[in-house]
């Protein structure tokens, strides 16, 4: 889209809204801080090549122990050390690294001696990436000491709980020239690949809504009681009560819209939840009455609905459910001028039809129709590692992608492809959602975490 357009758009959207929301905007101009005086924008940022990555863990549970595992089977790394709360995960995980390394990884020390180990493995290891696969809370604390310690930082999703500590991140990045990614893995999905590759060769026109979900029914994680992702997640469901996690739905359509890079950028939500009410019917139903989590009043809305507002007058759509009885969705829908994309079961429907499929875009093309506009369209990462990927698995091969392009960038001395804004941004839904919700809806303003450099900012680029 030429400037003059985008400039258009975003003035008359704008105008637009503050006709009836102008006490949302009231402080647009001061929802954001000062950079430090010696701060580097990271939004294109490239750090110095490295020839060998030496790579740390912290939490190698279900997701902290798949990142370890194959990050040691791929070229240029040296996995330097692991650290758990628990002894028997961190031995298995690295006994996992070095069989998968062939050979490589001698060196590689355990940490398991208590809460703070962390800290010791990252002062005395010096590990150039550190990759965080713990609890939500701890997220924020240890992605910042890692960048402190002169370590590029992998997180996994949400990058932080509060906008505090949002900022802070983007801070220290800043500040120490470091690297902070939100480990997004859906971005590297084949479909979203695909459906990037379509929007930015404008196969559906000017983009105009998305729709976005993490709809996944994980009432059984309850049962993990004492350890496991169910013993700590169960009590944001508990406490907390809007979108708690938007990301994985969210972080395609946001790159799709290229938001916070050039094009566009989130400006506003309004939230809304319904009542909660799975998580206390399943708690009476599968523990005892004394049980801690009856002794639990599940305030959390069982399921949320977000509208986000975009500078230039775009919506998106996002939903999160993890509780209802339903199939699993991220939605995955982008409108345009032109046409819709959209995900689970995958479709697409084009002004005019899609060629040799359908006569006009009254009607989908799905399942085994979609074959040949797929292939017109795969993206070029993908004809690149998609079948290895295929081959080492993780959520369809999108893991092995993500974990590639990470030490793959590292070592070529380039941007990545998810910046610590855009982890910002995506994560920020999260503390947004929940005050919209304690307001009734009403509208909450993103803070501009590039303070105004977005628009500066590349789109992400068709990488082959």
């Amino acid at each position: 889209m030429n400037s003059n357009r985008r400039d258009f758009l975003r003035k008359t959207s704008l105008a637009g809204a503050g006709l009836s929301l102008i006490p949302a905007f009231t402080h647009a101009a001061n929802n954001t801080r000062p950079p430090a005086p010696d701060a580097v924008y990271m939004g294109n940022f490239a750090a110095p090549k490295l020839e060998t990555v030496k790579c740390a863990f912290i939490g190698v549970g279900s997701r902290g122990s798949g990142h370890a595992a194959q990050i040691a089977q791929i070229e240029g790394t040296d996995i330097v050390a692991i650290c758990d709360l628990y002894e028997d995960l961190a031995k298995k995980s690295a006994d996992k690294c070095k069989e998968n390394g062939g050979g490589r990884h001698k060196k590689l020390k355990i940490y398991t001696s208590g809460e703070d180990e962390w800290k010791n493995m990252l002062r005395k290891e010096k590990p150039d990436a550190v990759f965080v696969a713990t609890p939500w809370k701890d997220h924020a604390p240890m992605v910042i000491e890692a960048m402190k310690q002169g370590a590029h930082a992998f997180v996994e999703v949400p990058i932080a709980l509060t906008i505090q500590e949002m900022w802070d991140i983007v801070d220290t990045s800043e500040k120490t020239g470091k690297h902070c990614m939100m480990m997004e893995n859906v971005n590297y999905g084949r479909e979203e690949l695909i459906y990037l590759n379509m929007c930015r060769q404008g196969v559906i026109g000017e983009l105009l809504h998305g729709e976005a979900a993490y709809i996944h029914e994980l009432r059984g994680q309850m049962n993990e009681v004492e350890r496991g992702t169910g013993s700590w997640r169960t009590y944001h469901y508990a406490k907390r009560n809007g979108n708690l996690y938007p990301t994985h739905g969210l972080g395609p359509v946001a790159q799709y819209m290229n938001l916070a890079r050039g094009e566009d950028n989130f400006r506003f939500i309004n939230s809304f939840s319904s009542p909660g009410k799975g998580r206390n019917l399943y708690a009476k139903k599968n523990f005892d009455t004394d049980h801690k989590w009856n002794a639990l009043d599940f305030k959390g809305g069982d399921i949320n609905t977000s509208i986000i507002k975009t500078t230039m007058g775009r919506t998106i759509m996002v939903q999160w459910d993890e509780t209802s009885p339903r199939p699993y969705t991220r939605l995955n829908l982008i409108q345009g001028t032109k046409g819709t994309l959209a995900g689970f079961p995958n479709r697409v429907a084009i002004e005019g039809g899609v060629e040799g499929v359908t006569d006009s875009h009254h009607e989908w093309a799905e399942g085994d129709q979609l074959e040949a506009i797929f292939e017109k369209y795969e993206h070029p990462l993908y004809k690149r590692l998609g079948e290895l990927a295929k081959k080492m698995g993780g959520h369809g091969g999108m893991d092995f992608i993500m974990r590639y392009r990470i030490i793959e960038c590292l070592r070529k001395g380039e941007p990545l492809d998810q910046n610590v804004y855009e982890g910002c941004f995506w994560s920020a839904v999260g503390p947004l959602s929940e005050k919209s919700v304690a307001q009734n809806g009403a509208p909450q303003e993103f803070p501009d975490f590039t303070r105004g450099n977005w628009e500066a900012t590349k789109a992400l680029d068709i990488i082959g």
